[in-house]
């Protein structure tokens, strides 16, 4: 079965346009870079020729890394989420038990991921244990440093 990648349709624009600057001028720069590096001779010591043939492989993964991203993906409208239980894209109030300390999280897809904006993972643990949950439930979710308690407060779009 094949996953699908649940973003909305801003972020799917960036990663066409992301896409296609790699494709178009981001080839182009390291074509130079390489016939650049191969005009400085014998290619079995030339650094330069080994980075920048390094750099194309770092290029063309990320080129395949978004492919696979858009060709995945399925836009939701943030207007049609149901706020009655956490979903993807919805807003979650929570409240962490342990700490008596209140975060705001949007659920999202792993393209669109960013905690420093308060956007976790749909697949992440915090993510996976949020998912169906309801405003008004505790629940214990297992990360890495041990298990974390939230409480759901509220859930918008």
């Amino acid at each position: 079965m094949a996953e699908f990648n649940y973003i909305t349709k801003e972020t799917l624009a960036q990663l066409k346009e992301e896409l296609s600057k790699l494709k178009t001028s981001g080839r182009a720069e390291i074509a130079r870079q390489i016939a650049e590096a191969r005009e400085k001779g014998d290619l079995k010591e030339n650094a330069e020729y080994d980075a920048a043939k390094e750099a194309q492989g770092h290029h063309e993964a990320r080129i395949s890394v978004l492919e696979s991203a858009i060709i995945s993906a399925r836009v939701i409208d943030a207007k049609s989420i149901d706020t009655s239980k956490v979903s993807v894209l919805s807003k979650v109030s929570v409240v962490n038990m342990n700490t008596n300390k209140p975060f705001i999280f949007q659920i999202t897809s792993e393209t669109e991921a960013d905690i420093k904006q308060g956007k976790i993972s749909v697949s992440s643990p915090i993510g996976k244990g949020l998912l169906g949950r309801v405003p008004g439930e505790v629940v214990e979710i297992v990360v890495p440093n041990g298990t974390m308690k939230f409480r759901i407060d509220g859930i918008t779009s």
